[in-house]
């Protein structure tokens, strides 16, 4: 399903983009500094969380080979490392296994939670098939020192795609949220599947999106149906809000108009998925190509890629009731954009913006600030790239008065690169 939908989108991503003129960025020596990078060759697939004045990557490396029930595969790690005004922490690791699946598209994350503890994901087969693979979890109390055995968010128990995952804490300190894609209707299409929250009636093989809490003690609760018919292999994102936590996805019509949608936690009890923005972009198979959400307080800002109108664009919206409504979007691409997109909301109400632009037959990663009443301010050329899934998706985040990025530079081997640029120099 993932390969057919992605390979579909290759072959006709070019209808999207030809006629595109990339404007000038700003020269990147005036903005942007590259950072000693904490991964070692062959790494990839990185993340990035801010708080505060740190930030923290975490990335998939090469482990060897496995042992035990995965003798003779290759195994990877999960690592990360702190970034503050001292540099980068030494790497420490979170799991490592033989039996993972590792994807351009679908990464692993690692969040802080208010307490300071420490919450990350990973993904592992299940089965024989390409894409039957379950979400593991692990928690933290000792800033990674030690981990806790992982958690299956899901209780299904289907050997179909579970992943496309985000973390937060959950409302009241009950725990870790966690939401994500999940195929488990693959395995049993034609039984109809209804729920509080869902737009559609799950009734064939459709991918659902899904919510759990994760308890302190380890334990699961209200394993919720969000929506029963989403883009298959969309990135998911959230954040919270003063009014409670905010999820966007890709959401799938009857008629296959793929667009942004936003569902938010009010009340203990989830909305019915909204619209972001209408706009109307029919696509028989998965983008491959999420948005992205930032929060401070009632302020929301989301970012996304669409091709419709057979016009590729990067769009930056705003929220001033906590996700509850959204403002116009505003343009912010170069004219020819990839996507890949990712969001940070500074304190003055403006928003920071990465996705990849083409430009002269190369492509880079970008950044442009976005005013707090939607103006474009000047993109600011990060680092080059190219539009191969091994560059991956590049990623953002804040810490103080800075701002980093991580993407991986594709090549034999592999690396996470790292870049940082002051919030200043980006006005």
């Amino acid at each position: 399903m993932f390969f057919r939908a992605l390979l579909f989108f290759l072959m006709m991503f070019p209808l999207w983009t030809c006629g595109g003129d990339s404007g000038d960025a700003r020269d990147p020596v005036a903005a942007i500094e590259p950072l000693p990078s904490p991964a070692a060759p062959g790494s990839g697939e990185p993340h990035l969380f801010g708080t505060g004045p740190e930030a923290w990557l975490s990335w998939i490396e090469p482990a060897g080979e496995a042992e035990g029930e995965s003798e003779g595969e290759a195994a990877h790690a999960l690592r990360f490392a702190v970034w503050d005004e001292a540099g980068w922490s030494e790497p420490r690791t979170v799991a490592q296994g033989g039996n993972w699946f590792v994807n351009w598209a679908d990464f692993p994350s690692l969040v802080r939670l208010p307490d300071g503890g420490l919450a990350a994901h990973w993904l592992a087969r299940i089965g024989p098939e390409t894409y039957a693979y379950e979400v593991r979890i692990a928690t933290s109390e000792d800033a990674g020192a030690t981990w806790s055995e992982p958690i299956v968010p899901h209780r299904d128990g289907t050997p179909t795609e579970h992943g496309f995952v985000s973390l937060f804490p959950a409302p009241g300190g009950a725990g870790l949220g966690a939401v994500w894609l999940d195929g488990r209707n693959f395995a049993a299409a034609g039984e109809p599947e209804t729920g509080e929250g869902a737009s559609h009636d799950a009734g064939g093989a459709e991918m659902t999106l899904r919510y759990a809490v994760i308890g302190p003690d380890g334990s699961l609760a209200d394993e919720t149906l969000l929506d029963g018919r989403a883009c298959e292999c969309c990135q998911t994102g959230a954040a919270v809000t003063a009014r409670g936590p905010v999820v966007v996805y890709r959401d799938r019509s009857a008629d296959e108009v793929r667009d942004i949608a936003v569902i938010r936690l009010v009340d203990g009890r989830w909305t019915v998925p909204r619209t972001v923005h209408d706009d109307g972009w029919e696509i028989a198979a998965c983008p491959v190509n999420g948005p992205a959400i930032a929060a401070d307080r009632e302020r929301v800002a989301v970012a996304w890629f669409t091709a419709a109108g057979d016009t590729a664009r990067v769009l930056l919206a705003f929220s001033d009731d906590a996700g509850a409504t959204f403002g116009p979007p505003a343009r912010i691409d170069e004219g020819a954009p990839a996507g890949r997109v990712d969001v940070a909301l500074l304190s003055d109400g403006s928003a920071l913006a990465t996705w990849i632009e083409r430009a002269g037959g190369e492509a880079a990663v970008r950044v442009r600030r976005v005013g707090a009443h939607g103006t474009p301010g000047p993109a600011v050329r990060v680092a080059a790239t190219t539009e191969d899934r091994a560059s991956g998706f590049p990623q953002m985040a804040l810490a103080g008065e800075r701002v980093l990025f991580a993407w991986t530079e594709p090549g034999e081997p592999s690396r996470v690169r790292v870049a940082a640029a002051s919030l200043e120099s980006l006005r």
